[in-house]
Order: C-alpha cells, then sequence, then structure tokens
C-alpha cells in the first residue's frame, strides 16, 4: 500500500513539474514566438487601405476586410499550424529543414541522405507502433528514388523556404519597428522622417545587442512587454467595439467575404497582399519550436493570442466604420487619448519584441542548414542548458542588423516593405503546405484524400495570397525574390562544393592493403602519441593522411581516424555518437571512430578529445570482457574457482581456446595501458587544408561558382579546427588542392 502511495506520490510529482515547466515555456513564448503576430494590428488595415481600395470606405467593405482577416487567422495559424503543423515536428524540432529530415529518414527523397551503413540504426523517432507503407506511399517513395531530378528540385524547393525566413529576418524588424515609431508623427505632427528613421535605427541596434543573452532571458525579458501590449490592444479593442459600433462582431460570418468581393472586384483581391500581414509570424510557431515545446505554443496561441487578436482587430474596425477618413492612420487614431502615450510606449517596445520571433528561427534554420552541409561554417552558441535548440549565431546576428538598417535607410515606405514581406512570409507557407503533402503520405502513411485535402484547404488560400504579392513586385515585392535568390544561391554553391569535396576524397582514398604495401618501402617510424586523424573518409586511409606519410614517413604510435558524420536527426543519443572499430591489424595500433551528429548537436566541444578517447578505452575494455565471457560459455563443466583472469587452463581444445582467449584479453589490457601512455605523451591533430578548383574543361558558370563563390566563402567562414575547438598548437594541416 506504501508503495502504491509512493508512486502515485511520484507520478503527481512529476506532473506537477511537467505542468509548471509548460507554463514557463509558454510565458516565454510570448516574448519569443507570437512577437510578429501580435505587433501585425498596428501596419495590417493602413497596407489594406492603400492603392486601389483606398476610395472603398463603406460599411460592407470594412466588414469584409475585417471577416478577411478573421477567417485567415482562424484558418492558417489556428487550424493549419497550431492543429496540423505543429505534429509533424522532429524529435521536437521544427521549421523547414525538419520537415526535410523526417523525407529522409523515411525514404530516400534527399540528396542529404546518410549513406553509411553505420547510420542506418541511429534513430531518435518517438517509440510508435510501426505502420506498414500505403500504396500510394510506396509509389511516391520509388518515384523519388527513381528520378535524380526530382530530388534535387525537393533540395531546392526546401533552400528556397529556408531563404525566405532568412528574408523575414530582414524584413520583420524593418515593418513592426518603423511602423511603431511612426504613430509619433500622429501626436507630433512637425516630426520630420529622417528622424523616425534615426530612432527606428537606433531601437534595431538596441535589439540585436540584446541577442547574445540568449533565447531564455530575451523571453522572460520580452514576455512582459508583449503581454502587456496583449492586454492594451485588447482593452482598446473592446472600448471600441462597444462605443463606436457593436455591429462589428457580425463580421464573423463569412457573407460578408463574399459581399465585400462581390461590390470590390479585382481591387478586393489586390487587397489580400495586405490581409496576409495579419498572419506575419505565424511559420515562427513551428519554426522555433525547438526553442519550446508543442504543448506550451498551443496553450498560448490559442488561449491568450488568438483571442486579443481578433478583439483588437473588432475594435479597430469599429472605430473605422465611424471615422472613415482616418484609414491611414487608424491603429493609433483608434487609442483614446487619455491612455495614447502608455499605449505607444509598448508599442514601441513590443514592436522591437515582434522582431524575436523570426531572428530565433533565422538562427534555427541557419544551424539546421550548416550542419547539413548547407551553409557556411558559421559560431554557434547554446544558450541553455535545458533547452537544446536555443542558439545565438554572432555573425548572423549582426549581418542581419547592418541588412536591417540598410531596408530601413533605403525605403522608409512601410507599404514597399510591407509588400516585399508579405511575399516571404506566404511563400514560406506555401512551402511547408507542400512539404506538409508528402509528410501526411509518406511518414504518416495517410490516405492521398487526406494530403490532398489538407493542400486544397490551405494551400489553394495561400495560393490566392501568394497570387495578389506576386502582382506587387514592382512595388517592393522584388526585394524577398531578391534577397532568397542570393542566399539560395550561396547555399546551393556552397553545399555543391562540399558534395564535391567529399566526393574526390572517397573516390581517392587508399585502401589499407596498399597503405601497408608501401608501408615498409616508406621506412615508416612510430613516436610516442596519439594521432587524430579527421576526415570524411569512413573506410580506407584518406588521401591526405597518404600523402602526409609519403612526404614525413614517421607516424604517431596510436593512431585514431576520425570522421565527423552528420545525421538526418535533431540530435543523436550520447549512447550512439561514437562508433569506434579497429582498422588494420592490431599491432598497427590504428582505430576508426565515427562521430554523429544531428543537425542540433554542439559540435565544437572542447572536451571531445577526452571524449574520443575514453570511448576508445571503453572498446578495448569491452574486447576484453568479450573474450572472458567467450572463454568462460566455452568451458566444458561451470568453472567454481576462476583465476583473477576469469579462466582456468585445462587440457583439451576448450582449454586451449580459454588459453587463447586469455592471452588476447592480456592484449587488450595492455592497449589500454599504451593507450593512456600515449595520451601522456601528447596529442595531436591532424586535418586536410582543402583548396578546391574546378578543371580547365568546366563551364564558366563552374568555375565561377567553384573558384569564386565558393573559393570566398571557404576563405571567410570559420575554419573546421575553430569550429571543432582543436587546439592551434597541436594542429597539423596538410594542404590539398582537389580539382573537381
Amino acid at each position: 500500500m506504501s508503495m502504491e502511495s509512493e508512486t502515485g506520490s511520484t507520478t503527481q510529482v512529476s506532473r506537477l513539474k511537467l505542468y509548471r515547466t509548460t507554463i514557463s515555456l509558454a510565458y516565454q513564448s510570448f516574448g519569443v514566438v507570437y512577437g510578429d503576430l501580435c505587433i501585425s494590428p498596428i501596419y495590417v488595415f493602413k497596407s489594406i487601405f492603400s492603392g486601389s481600395l483606398l476610395p472603398y470606405r463603406e460599411d460592407h467593405e470594412i466588414l469584409g476586410v475585417l471577416s478577411l482577416i478573421l477567417w485567415t487567422l482562424t484558418i492558417i495559424p489556428l487550424l493549419k499550424y497550431a492543429v496540423f503543423v505543429l505534429c509533424a515536428d522532429d524529435n521536437g524540432e521544427g521549421g523547414t529543414f525538419a520537415l526535410y529530415s523526417l523525407l529522409c529518414r523515411h525514404s530516400r527523397m534527399g540528396l542529404l541522405n546518410t549513406t553509411n551503413v553505420a547510420d542506418e540504426h541511429v534513430s531518435i523517432d518517438k517509440a510508435e507502433e510501426p505502420v506498414n507503407d500505403t500504396r500510394s506511399s510506396i509509389l511516391i517513395k520509388q518515384f523519388f528514388e527513381k528520378y535524380h531530378s526530382s530530388r534535387v528540385v525537393l533540395l531546392l524547393v526546401v533552400l528556397l523556404g529556408s531563404s525566405m525566413v532568412i528574408g523575414d529576418g530582414i524584413l520583420s524588424p524593418t515593418m513592426s519597428v518603423l511602423s511603431a515609431v511612426y504613430g509619433l508623427q500622429i501626436k507630433v505632427t512637425y516630426l520630420h522622417e529622417n528622424h523616425i528613421v534615426f530612432f527606428a535605427c537606433i531601437l534595431l541596434v538596441g535589439h540585436f545587442a540584446l541577442q547574445h543573452y540568449g533565447t531564455h532571458n530575451v523571453g522572460f525579458l520580452f514576455a512582459p512587454i508583449l503581454l502587456g501590449w496583449l492586454i492594451c490592444i485588447t482593452g482598446v479593442g473592446i472600448y471600441n467595439v462597444f462605443h463606436w459600433n457593436p455591429r462589428v462582431l457580425c463580421a464573423v460570418s463569412p457573407y460578408h467575404i463574399y459581399n465585400f468581393f462581390n461590390k470590390a472586384g479585382k481591387d478586393a483581391w489586390s487587397s489580400l497582399g495586405g490581409i496576409v500581414l495579419c498572419i506575419t509570424g505565424a511559420e515562427a510557431m513551428f519554426a522555433d519550436l525547438g526553442h519550446f515545446s508543442q504543448l506550451s505554443v498551443r496553450i498560448g496561441f490559442t488561449a491568450v493570442v488568438y483571442p486579443c487578436l481578433v478583439l483588437a482587430y473588432m475594435g479597430e474596425a469599429a472605430y473605422l466604420s465611424k471615422h472613415r477618413m482616418n484609414l491611414q492612420s487608424s491603429f493609433y487614431k483608434a487609442i483614446p487619448d487619455a491612455v495614447f502615450w502608455p499605449v505607444f510606449i509598448i508599442a514601441t517596445l513590443a514592436s522591437v519584441v515582434g522582431s524575436q520571433a523570426i531572428i530565433s528561427a533565422t538562427f534555427s534554420i541557419i544551424s539546421q542548414c550548416r550542419a547539413l552541409s548547407c551553409f557556411p561554417r558559421v559560431k554557434i552558441i547554446h544558450t541553455s542548458n535545458q533547452i537544446h535548440g536555443q542558439i545565438y549565431l554572432p555573425e548572423i546576428n549582426w549581418m542581419l542588423m547592418l541588412l536591417c538598417l540598410a531596408v530601413v535607410i533605403g525605403f522608409r515606405d512601410i507599404h514597399m516593405i510591407g509588400n516585399a514581406y508579405g511575399l516571404a512570409v506566404i511563400t514560406v507557407m506555401f512551402v511547408t503546405t507542400c512539404l506538409m503533402f508528402l509528410i501526411i503520405i509518406t511518414v504518416w502513411n495517410r490516405s492521398v484524400f487526406l494530403a490532398l485535402l489538407f493542400v486544397l484547404t490551405f494551400g489553394s488560400l495561400e495560393l490566392l495570397y501568394f497570387s495578389a504579392c506576386l502582382a506587387k513586385v514592382h512595388k517592393g515585392g522584388w526585394l524577398p525574390l531578391l534577397i532568397s535568390a542570393v542566399i539560395l544561391s550561396l547555399m546551393s554553391i556552397w553545399h555543391y562544393g562540399t558534395s564535391k569535396k567529399q566526393s574526390f576524397e572517397l573516390e581517392n582514398k587508399v585502401s589499407l592493403d596498399s597503405f601497408i604495401a608501401f608501408g615498409p618501402g616508406l621506412g615508416i617510424s612510430r613516436i610516442p602519441g596519439i594521432g587524430l586523424i579527421y576526415s570524411n573518409v569512413a573506410s580506407g586511409v584518406p588521401p591526405m593522411f597518404a600523402h602526409f606519410v609519403a612526404s614525413f614517413p614517421a607516424v604517431h604510435q596510436i593512431l585514431i581516424f576520425v570522421t565527423m558524420h552528420y545525421v538526418m536527426i535533431p540530435k543523436v543519443p550520447a549512447d550512439k555518437r561514437f562508433l569506434v572499430t579497429r582498422f588494420g591489424p592490431p599491432e598497427f595500433r590504428f582505430y576508426r571512430c565515427i562521430v554523429r551528429f544531428g543537425y542540433k548537436d554542439i559540435g565544437d566541444s572542447h572536451d571531445f578529445e577526452t571524449q574520443l578517447i575514453e570511448k576508445v578505452s571503453e572498446f578495448l575494455k569491452h574486447q576484453a570482457n568479450s573474450e572472458q565471457f567467450v572463454a568462460i560459455e566455452q568451458s566444458p563443466s561451470p568453472v567454481k574457482d576462476a583465476g583473477a583472469m576469469g579462466y582456468e587452463i585445462v587440457a583439451g581444445g576448450a582449454g586451449q581456446r580459454r588459453k587463447e582467449a586469455g592471452w588476447k584479453m592480456s592484449q587488450s589490457r595492455n592497449e589500454v595501458q599504451e593507450l593512456m601512455d600515449a595520451k601522456e605523451s601528447g596529442v595531436a591533430y591532424m586535418m586536410a587544408n582543402t583548396h578546391i578548383r574546378a578543371n580547365g574543361a568546366s563551364s564558366f558558370v563552374k568555375k565561377f561558382a567553384i573558384n569564386i563563390i565558393y573559393g570566398f566563402l571557404r576563405r571567410n567562414s570559420r575554419r573546421p579546427a575553430i569550429a571543432l575547438g582543436i587546439p592551434h598548437t597541436s594542429l597539423v594541416e596538410i594542404g590539398m588542392l582537389y580539382q573537381v
């Protein structure tokens, strides 16, 4: 009875801990995930009622726009993301690459698949019953396996979505901060535009300067600001609804959308480019999932954010219905004079907070791209020991800041930035919808009918918005296309150059037999210590090491060939991180260690050397224990008085086998001791300093991509030794020139 009560008490404590953690994460999410989504009321109505829709100021048109906003908020953020897309997480990670990772692991759709047999058993998928592939799932998988071009297109679509998210990271801060600061002109009419731009730049610099404190601290700092902002817009919204026009509550009826399109026609379609701004930041709910959890994101949105936004938009529409001349400044005009300045201050602070969602998402996307060889090496700082996905990228942070300042100073016009922002947002959402179609069929093994229903429900609406945004390319919409084209090109070139380098190394590796054959002729001598040879080759001798030995025939007493291998999962469990095997005859003291990382793992730990040597030691001890086990199992009768070695010598075949096993155990123990002694003598690191050049017969495009672009990126990215935390004084770099 006491055991049952103790078990019940433990369960209750664990539940309370889970509830406390979830509530804490939901609270932090207000400062990180929803900022962009919650700040949109400042500029949505202003963007909608501009251009061709400017003459439409009647009640049925205002109600039609409000109904469009309410149903867009309901269909895309609430139904699509909160209900469906959040379920497609990759073991807690979200975003475009998380979806791609799922597809790669469950089929051969990806160009980034691991081909190493050792990695086939590395998985951290949630424990679930195996589901048989449906006929549709098998057909789609076979199609992608058969046609290489389809896998190329899929990767390009994923990179397009990723580059658009990075583009959002530039446009979101500029849009939200500029919109908030322009509110000053409502009360200070004589304020010059240059002063507004200067003030916005100061706020942006301050916001990016705070990023190094990490998502956890920034979330706790920003959450009260955003909650205060939600309280303000909700209070003002409720006041305006009941004070000006309670009839706006009728906008929940879709009839008003039909009436709006019937009256405005093509101009109503054109206004969709402004409507889409009400869901800016919805993608961050999924992209920032690695910083939080599904439950915390759902609680924050459904319980707080969604109802607050609905009331805010209703209040602004109620004010507009009685003050049609204030269409271009409706948000700030709708604030009662008594609370204008407090609300303006909170709005300005909230606009800075609003940028956090997409900045955090940008950090997550780039870290995933970097791990999978689709982005140059950049420094990644993990800012939380509890939540693994909370990271900070210094170089990316400052580059985003400079680009944001350039857009603010260069554009200044909120309408043009809004056109650019809307196109970037809806493109990312449509890419997610397309990937979800494949996820539903091949990963969830659901019917094609359900997948098509998902695409038709959400994709058709997004395509409608996309067409309206595309029509405004000449009015600022070209900016995200240019940004994404540049980023997509850089990521594609980096991935192409890296894959070519790896292919060259695999094709030119030296077999162990060949290496052993020419070894005696070189007169190779062994020196004390451990040599760690880093390469991308998981079998055979890497070409750079063969080149080194041919030039300097002296190697360390113990050699460990290390291959860093990234697999398509977020985080590899610690017990599956290292795969150690013996390489060559035992007397050579050659070992191979494949170190597997997920795309969210920490790859630059400075205690890596200690972990690696410990794993080799454990491998040797395990071999010794295995030999001992074999010796005992092969005994013809139970051994009661085994000696210190765990076996006894008896006459006959079994005794002889135990004798051999004992000798092998002794050898393994000697190897462990040699390993520890070699560690005391010193550890040296060896890796290739690779230069890649396109061969003379290559086309101009290939020469430009490899020799100019890839070469520039390689020279200006972090060196592999620095990324791995290798001490400079112990590093030996072998210069290699590869012609691809």
